[in-house]
Protein backbone atom coordinates (compact mmCIF):
# COMPACT_ATOMS: atom_id res chain seq x y z
CA UNK A 1 0.00 0.00 0.00
CA UNK A 2 1.47 3.27 -0.96
CA UNK A 3 2.13 5.67 1.72
CA UNK A 4 -0.76 8.38 1.34
CA UNK A 5 2.07 11.44 1.11
CA UNK A 6 3.26 9.71 -1.90
CA UNK A 7 -0.16 9.63 -3.72
CA UNK A 8 -1.09 12.36 -6.12
CA UNK A 9 -3.97 13.96 -7.54
CA UNK A 10 -4.37 13.16 -10.82
CA UNK A 11 -3.70 16.80 -13.05
CA UNK A 12 -7.45 18.61 -13.44
CA UNK A 13 -8.39 19.30 -16.81
CA UNK A 14 -8.07 23.31 -17.57
CA UNK A 15 -11.31 24.85 -17.14
CA UNK A 16 -12.88 26.02 -20.31
CA UNK A 17 -13.05 29.27 -20.91
CA UNK A 18 -17.03 30.72 -21.11
CA UNK A 19 -17.46 33.17 -23.88
CA UNK A 20 -20.66 35.33 -24.93
CA UNK A 21 -22.19 33.10 -27.31
CA UNK A 22 -22.68 30.59 -24.94
CA UNK A 23 -24.09 33.24 -22.27
CA UNK A 24 -27.31 34.09 -23.82
CA UNK A 25 -28.62 36.55 -20.76
CA UNK A 26 -25.18 38.70 -21.09
CA UNK A 27 -25.51 39.01 -25.26
CA UNK A 28 -29.03 39.76 -25.02
CA UNK A 29 -28.08 42.17 -22.40
CA UNK A 30 -25.29 43.66 -24.75
CA UNK A 31 -27.91 43.76 -28.04
CA UNK A 32 -30.53 46.13 -25.85
CA UNK A 33 -27.25 48.41 -25.81
CA UNK A 34 -26.63 48.09 -29.35
CA UNK A 35 -29.79 48.63 -30.07
CA UNK A 36 -29.86 52.14 -27.80
CA UNK A 37 -26.99 53.48 -29.53
CA UNK A 38 -28.33 52.49 -33.10
CA UNK A 39 -31.65 53.75 -33.03
CA UNK A 40 -31.68 56.30 -30.22
CA UNK A 41 -32.13 59.95 -31.58
CA UNK A 42 -28.89 62.73 -31.51
CA UNK A 43 -31.22 65.25 -30.74
CA UNK A 44 -29.33 67.45 -34.11
CA UNK A 45 -26.30 67.01 -32.19
CA UNK A 46 -23.23 66.52 -34.32
CA UNK A 47 -21.17 65.39 -31.32
CA UNK A 48 -24.00 63.10 -29.73
CA UNK A 49 -24.16 61.50 -33.38
CA UNK A 50 -20.36 60.67 -33.51
CA UNK A 51 -20.18 59.55 -30.40
CA UNK A 52 -23.57 57.27 -30.51
CA UNK A 53 -21.62 55.68 -33.82
CA UNK A 54 -18.19 55.04 -32.11
CA UNK A 55 -20.41 52.96 -29.22
CA UNK A 56 -22.30 50.95 -31.39
CA UNK A 57 -19.52 50.53 -34.06
CA UNK A 58 -17.05 49.15 -31.23
CA UNK A 59 -19.92 47.35 -29.80
CA UNK A 60 -20.84 45.22 -32.37
CA UNK A 61 -17.20 44.48 -33.45
CA UNK A 62 -16.88 43.37 -29.36
CA UNK A 63 -20.12 41.14 -29.95
CA UNK A 64 -18.52 39.74 -33.63
CA UNK A 65 -15.13 38.54 -31.84
CA UNK A 66 -17.08 36.63 -29.25
CA UNK A 67 -15.62 37.75 -26.07
CA UNK A 68 -14.28 36.07 -23.34
CA UNK A 69 -17.21 36.44 -19.87
CA UNK A 70 -15.60 36.13 -17.00
CA UNK A 71 -16.98 35.13 -13.07
CA UNK A 72 -16.73 37.98 -10.94
CA UNK A 73 -17.91 37.94 -7.38
CA UNK A 74 -21.01 39.71 -7.10
CA UNK A 75 -21.57 42.11 -4.50
CA UNK A 76 -24.12 44.48 -3.20
CA UNK A 77 -24.21 47.92 -2.19
CA UNK A 78 -26.65 50.06 0.51
CA UNK A 79 -27.73 51.53 -2.51
CA UNK A 80 -28.99 47.88 -4.15
CA UNK A 81 -31.94 48.08 -1.75
CA UNK A 82 -33.26 50.39 -4.18
CA UNK A 83 -33.01 48.17 -7.39
CA UNK A 84 -36.09 46.64 -7.39
CA UNK A 85 -37.89 49.73 -7.34
CA UNK A 86 -35.77 51.03 -10.00
CA UNK A 87 -37.03 47.60 -12.32
CA UNK A 88 -40.38 48.10 -11.79
CA UNK A 89 -40.00 52.01 -12.95
CA UNK A 90 -37.82 51.26 -15.60
CA UNK A 91 -40.36 48.32 -16.90
CA UNK A 92 -43.23 51.27 -17.55
CA UNK A 93 -41.17 53.16 -19.65
CA UNK A 94 -39.44 53.44 -23.37
CA UNK A 95 -36.71 51.08 -21.73
CA UNK A 96 -38.15 48.44 -20.19
CA UNK A 97 -36.96 45.62 -22.76
CA UNK A 98 -33.13 47.25 -21.01
CA UNK A 99 -34.80 47.11 -17.89
CA UNK A 100 -35.59 43.75 -17.80
CA UNK A 101 -32.42 42.19 -19.74
CA UNK A 102 -30.35 43.80 -16.47
CA UNK A 103 -32.95 42.21 -14.15
CA UNK A 104 -31.93 38.74 -15.20
CA UNK A 105 -28.53 38.83 -14.51
CA UNK A 106 -29.22 41.27 -11.58
CA UNK A 107 -27.90 38.75 -8.95
CA UNK A 108 -24.52 38.12 -11.09
CA UNK A 109 -23.63 41.95 -10.73
CA UNK A 110 -20.72 43.16 -9.10
CA UNK A 111 -21.20 46.72 -7.37
CA UNK A 112 -18.73 49.26 -6.26
CA UNK A 113 -17.85 52.25 -5.86
CA UNK A 114 -14.93 53.21 -8.07
CA UNK A 115 -13.02 55.52 -6.09
CA UNK A 116 -10.37 54.76 -3.29
CA UNK A 117 -12.43 57.18 -0.46
CA UNK A 118 -16.16 57.45 -0.67
CA UNK A 119 -17.87 60.16 1.41
CA UNK A 120 -19.95 58.09 4.11
CA UNK A 121 -23.12 59.73 3.16
CA UNK A 122 -22.46 58.99 -0.59
CA UNK A 123 -21.50 55.26 0.12
CA UNK A 124 -25.07 54.72 1.36
CA UNK A 125 -26.24 55.98 -1.52
CA UNK A 126 -24.40 55.11 -5.23
CA UNK A 127 -23.01 52.58 -6.80
CA UNK A 128 -22.06 51.01 -10.37
CA UNK A 129 -21.64 47.66 -12.26
CA UNK A 130 -19.55 46.88 -15.46
CA UNK A 131 -21.62 45.13 -18.27
CA UNK A 132 -18.57 44.86 -20.44
CA UNK A 133 -14.54 45.98 -20.09
CA UNK A 134 -11.22 45.40 -19.10
CA UNK A 135 -12.51 44.36 -15.55
CA UNK A 136 -15.63 42.00 -17.35
CA UNK A 137 -17.99 40.29 -16.77
CA UNK A 138 -17.38 40.68 -20.69
CA UNK A 139 -14.37 41.03 -21.46
CA UNK A 140 -13.48 44.19 -23.51
CA UNK A 141 -9.96 46.50 -23.77
CA UNK A 142 -11.69 48.84 -26.19
CA UNK A 143 -14.96 49.97 -24.76
CA UNK A 144 -16.72 49.91 -21.09
CA UNK A 145 -20.56 49.54 -20.56
CA UNK A 146 -22.57 49.58 -17.05
CA UNK A 147 -24.88 50.71 -15.07
CA UNK A 148 -24.87 53.35 -12.28
CA UNK A 149 -27.65 53.57 -9.49
CA UNK A 150 -28.46 56.16 -7.18
CA UNK A 151 -30.73 56.21 -4.06
CA UNK A 152 -33.28 59.29 -4.23
CA UNK A 153 -32.33 62.85 -3.32
CA UNK A 154 -28.83 62.27 -4.10
CA UNK A 155 -26.07 64.56 -5.13
CA UNK A 156 -23.27 63.02 -6.93
CA UNK A 157 -20.07 65.50 -6.34
CA UNK A 158 -18.61 67.02 -9.42
CA UNK A 159 -16.32 65.16 -11.52
CA UNK A 160 -14.50 64.85 -14.73
CA UNK A 161 -12.62 61.77 -16.53
CA UNK A 162 -9.34 62.43 -17.98
CA UNK A 163 -9.35 60.96 -21.53
CA UNK A 164 -12.41 59.37 -21.63
CA UNK A 165 -15.88 60.60 -23.15
CA UNK A 166 -18.72 59.40 -21.54
CA UNK A 167 -22.43 59.15 -21.21
CA UNK A 168 -25.19 58.73 -19.50
CA UNK A 169 -29.03 57.28 -20.72
CA UNK A 170 -31.75 57.17 -18.64
CA UNK A 171 -33.38 53.94 -17.57
CA UNK A 172 -35.24 54.97 -14.43
CA UNK A 173 -35.82 57.74 -12.27
CA UNK A 174 -35.53 61.42 -13.02
CA UNK A 175 -32.08 63.42 -12.54
CA UNK A 176 -30.41 66.57 -13.76
CA UNK A 177 -26.72 67.37 -14.32
CA UNK A 178 -24.92 70.51 -13.39
CA UNK A 179 -28.48 71.70 -12.19
CA UNK A 180 -29.31 72.66 -16.34
CA UNK A 181 -32.35 69.96 -16.72
CA UNK A 182 -34.33 67.50 -15.74
CA UNK A 183 -33.69 64.28 -17.65
CA UNK A 184 -36.63 61.68 -17.90
CA UNK A 185 -36.21 57.80 -19.06
CA UNK A 186 -34.46 57.92 -22.72
CA UNK A 187 -32.62 60.90 -22.12
CA UNK A 188 -28.96 60.72 -23.15
CA UNK A 189 -26.26 63.21 -21.81
CA UNK A 190 -22.40 63.54 -23.33
CA UNK A 191 -19.64 64.38 -21.67
CA UNK A 192 -16.34 65.14 -23.31
CA UNK A 193 -13.11 64.17 -21.86
CA UNK A 194 -12.93 66.51 -19.10
CA UNK A 195 -15.75 67.78 -18.91
CA UNK A 196 -16.62 69.13 -15.22
CA UNK A 197 -20.28 67.53 -13.98
CA UNK A 198 -22.46 66.94 -10.82
CA UNK A 199 -25.47 64.23 -10.68
CA UNK A 200 -28.31 65.11 -8.22
CA UNK A 201 -31.99 62.95 -8.37
CA UNK A 202 -35.52 63.16 -7.60
CA UNK A 203 -36.48 63.48 -4.20
CA UNK A 204 -39.29 59.97 -4.15
CA UNK A 205 -37.70 57.51 -6.65
CA UNK A 206 -34.01 55.49 -7.37
CA UNK A 207 -32.02 56.70 -10.34
CA UNK A 208 -30.71 54.36 -12.66
CA UNK A 209 -28.69 55.36 -15.58
CA UNK A 210 -26.67 53.30 -18.59
CA UNK A 211 -23.59 54.82 -19.32
CA UNK A 212 -21.03 53.89 -21.72
CA UNK A 213 -16.74 55.08 -21.78
CA UNK A 214 -15.00 55.06 -24.70
CA UNK A 215 -10.89 56.41 -25.10
CA UNK A 216 -7.42 54.53 -25.47
CA UNK A 217 -7.31 51.24 -23.90
CA UNK A 218 -5.08 51.96 -20.92
CA UNK A 219 -6.93 54.62 -19.73
CA UNK A 220 -10.44 52.51 -19.94
CA UNK A 221 -8.14 50.02 -17.57
CA UNK A 222 -7.37 52.54 -15.10
CA UNK A 223 -9.62 55.08 -15.16
CA UNK A 224 -7.96 56.73 -11.98
CA UNK A 225 -11.85 58.15 -10.69
CA UNK A 226 -11.58 61.54 -8.28
CA UNK A 227 -13.91 63.72 -7.45
CA UNK A 228 -12.70 67.34 -8.31
CA UNK A 229 -11.28 69.45 -6.05
CA UNK A 230 -13.67 72.14 -3.54
CA UNK A 231 -12.15 75.17 -5.46
CA UNK A 232 -12.64 73.30 -9.06
CA UNK A 233 -16.18 73.35 -8.12
CA UNK A 234 -16.88 77.30 -7.33
CA UNK A 235 -14.84 78.28 -10.05
CA UNK A 236 -17.43 76.31 -12.22
CA UNK A 237 -20.16 77.61 -10.53
CA UNK A 238 -21.65 74.19 -9.53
Amino acid sequence: MLDPQFVTEPPSEECEIQRLRGCPNWGYLLHEFEILYRHGSAGGSKAIRSHRKRVRDTLSAVIDSNPEVIERVPEQKPVTAHLPRAFDLGARNVLGSLSRSLERVSDLLTWEYGYDRVPRPLAKKYGFCHILGPQGPVKSERLILGFVLFAPNTTYPQHSHRDIEESYISVAGAWSENEQAVYAPGSLILNKPGQEHRITTGQFDPCLLAWAWIGPGERLAEPGMKFSKSRKRVEHGI
